[in-house]
């Protein structure tokens, strides 16, 4: 059984997306930051971070995205979400470490900063369709959940990432990137420049 705890909008989304591209049965669990649900005793009992997304896969807990991401493609190759070969497979951690330790953090440090991380993954992915050999892997996935939030949010003119913009637009042709998408707003978004409807926090 797998159960995924996200916050709409989120890293969360990143395997949000993976669980519906492998087609297994989960549960999907929506937390509340603004009402304090990811600091219950029983959630921090599942990540002692109080962070999303936290994948329990039967009744064991996993967390951070890349974490969970691996463990989806590995779990369920059948979904093609990580190549089969060694260098590829590297290529799939290399980018997602680019992602995680660089692209993540970059907006945090201003927008003129982040505006030189983003070109430099724009440059990184080149006109390729995808990341890394012919297909979606996890590292698309990844790259696409934060370039989604930074392009709702900032709204850059399509030019300044070309590359950037059109993978995005191949990622938002993905059923699985709709279905998630649609499920996410349906519980409301709670933080600015996620893509979406800000959902007020509770009285």
């Amino acid at each position: 059984m797998l159960t995924l705890y996200f916050a709409p909008g989120s890293s969360s989304m990143a395997p949000h997306i993976a669980l519906h591209e492998i087609g297994q049965p989960f549960e999907a669990i929506p937390l509340s930051f603004h009402r304090g649900e990811n600091k219950t005793p029983a959630y921090l009992a599942l990540n002692p971070l109080g962070q999303v997304p936290t994948l329990v896969v039967d009744g064991r807990p996993l967390t951070e995205v890349a974490g969970c991401l691996f463990y989806l493609a590995k779990a369920f190759p059948a979904a093609r979400l990580l190549p089969e070969d060694a260098e590829g497979q590297a290529h799939v951690v290399s980018w997602m470490s680019f992602i995680a330790a660089t692209v993540h953090p970059a907006r945090r440090q201003g927008l003129d900063h982040a505006r030189v991380i983003y070109a430099q993954a724009d440059r990184r992915l080149g006109p390729n369709d995808w990341a890394v050999g012919g297909g979606c892997s996890i590292a698309d996935i990844h790259l696409f959940r934060l370039f989604w939030r930074f392009n709702s949010s900032l709204n850059p003119p399509p030019e300044e990432f070309p590359n950037l913009m059109a993978h995005h637009a191949r990622m938002l042709a993905r059923p699985a990137v709709q279905a998630t998408l649609q499920a996410e707003a349906a519980v409301g978004y709670e933080l600015p420049g996620q893509g979406g409807p800000e959902r007020k926090p509770s009285a």
